[in-house]
């Protein structure tokens, strides 16, 4: 399920970087004023609702979708729903805050990861860009 909004307000894409450390986008950027209420894109259990690095951060944990379990991240979002709670796909987990520069209008960024791999969150939707990877380790 698309966070907020309709699908016209995709700012900016996936640009997984070349290593790691490496410069990159890790998510997607959604236009979205503050105040905008942010959906879970899945079904999951909400395992984070804080700052970090002094921006509001939720994160849900989808644990039905393989090892380790992939999570999707919504920033900046002031979560309303508890640290616990199991959340169905479109269930409000939360409100767009105040961005703080990262996008040139408001913005949700929604990230995908699995592990501390990060993923383009579009693929949850059917309409992320196909990637080959090598089979060996990267």
């Amino acid at each position: 399920m698309w966070p907020v909004g309709g699908r016209s307000g995709l700012l900016r894409r996936f640009d997984p970087p070349p290593s790691r450390w490496a410069a990159g986008h890790r998510g997607v950027d959604l236009a979205a004023a503050p105040g905008t209420v942010v959906r879970a894109a899945a079904p999951g259990v909400v395992t984070f609702a804080g700052q970090v690095a002094g921006r509001p951060v939720v994160v849900v944990t989808h644990p039905d979708s393989g090892a380790p379990p992939l999570r999707t991240t919504y920033l900046p979002v002031a979560g309303s729903a508890p640290v616990g709670t199991g959340v169905a796909a479109g269930d409000p987990i939360g409100v767009v805050t105040a961005d703080s520069g990262h996008c040139p209008v408001d913005c949700l960024h929604w990230g995908l990861l699995r592990g501390d791999r990060y993923l383009d969150p579009l693929a949850l939707l059917g309409s992320g860009r196909a990637r080959l990877l090598p089979l060996g380790p990267l």
